[in-house]
C-alpha cells in the first residue's frame, strides 16, 4: 500500500513524483511565475468589477424607475456562465490577458452589483432628509451616507465575487493565454505530466483558500466596525 502511494499507478501519480514535480516547478520558477500571472489577472478583473458594480449599484438602488428598466437585463445575463462568453471574448479581444480579464469581470460583477443595488435601495429615507437638512452635496452624501451604509453588504458580496473570479480565471487560462495555473494544467495534460497537473491543482486550491481567508478576515473586521458604530 505504501509503495503504491509513493510510486502511484498509471492513472494517478504517486506522492514521490508529485513532490519531485513540485520541486522541479518551484526550482525553475514556473510555479511562482504562473501563480503571479493568475493572481494578476484576478486582481485586475476583480477591481474592474468593483469599479463598475459599486457605482452602478448605488445609482440603480437610488433610482427605482431606472432599476426597473435595467434589472431584467441584469437578471437575464446573471445566470449565464462566464465560460459561455469565452468564444466572444477571444473574438473581441484576441489571445492574451484581455479575454481572461473580461471573463473574470463577467463572473464577478453580477453578485457585487446585485448586493450593492439591494443595499443602496434599503437605506432609510430619513437619512437623506438629515443629509438635506445639513445641506450635504452629492459627493458628501455618497461619501458620508451611502458608502458607509452599503459597505457591510458589499464586503459580503466581495467574498463571493472573488471566489468566482478565482474559479473562472483557471478555466479562461486553459484557452485564452499562455501562462497562469490554468495554462499549466492544460499544458501538463498535453505533455502527459499528471504530476504537474496535481501540483497545479493543489496550488490553485491553496491560493483559493488563502484568498477566502483574507476576505473572511475583512468581513469580520467590517462586522466588528459596524457593531462598534451601532453601540
Amino acid at each position: 500500500m505504501w509503495v503504491t502511494l509513493w510510486e502511484g499507478t498509471n492513472s494517478v501519480p504517486g506522492l514521490g513524483k508529485i513532490l519531485g514535480a513540485f520541486w522541479e516547478l518551484t526550482a525553475d520558477g514556473t510555479l511562482a511565475r504562473y501563480s503571479v500571472a493568475s493572481l494578476f489577472r484576478v486582481t485586475v478583473g476583480f477591481y474592474i468589477a468593483i469599479l463598475v458594480a459599486v457605482p452602478l449599484g448605488i445609482v440603480l438602488g437610488r433610482m427605482e424607475r431606472v432599476n426597473r428598466l435595467v434589472n431584467p437585463v441584469i437578471q437575464f445575463l446573471r445566470p449565464v456562465s462566464p465560460l459561455a462568453w469565452i468564444p466572444f471574448a477571444m473574438l473581441w479581444f484576441g489571445i492574451g490577458d484581455k479575454p481572461a480579464l473580461f471573463i473574470i469581470f463577467i463572473g464577478s460583477v453580477f453578485p457585487l452589483l446585485i448586493s450593492t443595488v439591494k443595499a443602496s435601495a434599503s437605506i432609510h429615507p430619513m437619512y437623506f432628509q438629515v443629509a438635506a437638512n445639513l445641506q450635504l452635496g452629492l459627493v458628501e452624501t455618497v461619501r458620508f451616507l451611502i458608502l458607509p451604509a452599503v459597505l457591510p453588504q458589499v464586503v459580503l458580496a466581495l467574498r463571493v465575487s472573488l471566489g468566482i473570479a478565482w474559479l473562472v480565471v483557471v478555466a479562461a487560462e486553459m484557452i485564452a493565454v499562455k501562462s497562469g495555473l490554468g495554462y499549466l494544467v492544460i499544458d501538463a495534460r498535453n505533455a502527459l505530466r499528471l504530476d504537474h497537473v496535481v501540483v497545479a491543482i493543489v496550488t490553485i486550491g491553496a491560493i483559493g483558500l488563502a484568498l477566502d481567508s483574507i476576505m473572511t478576515r475583512l468581513e469580520r473586521l467590517e462586522s466588528l466596525r459596524w457593531r462598534l458604530e451601532q453601540a
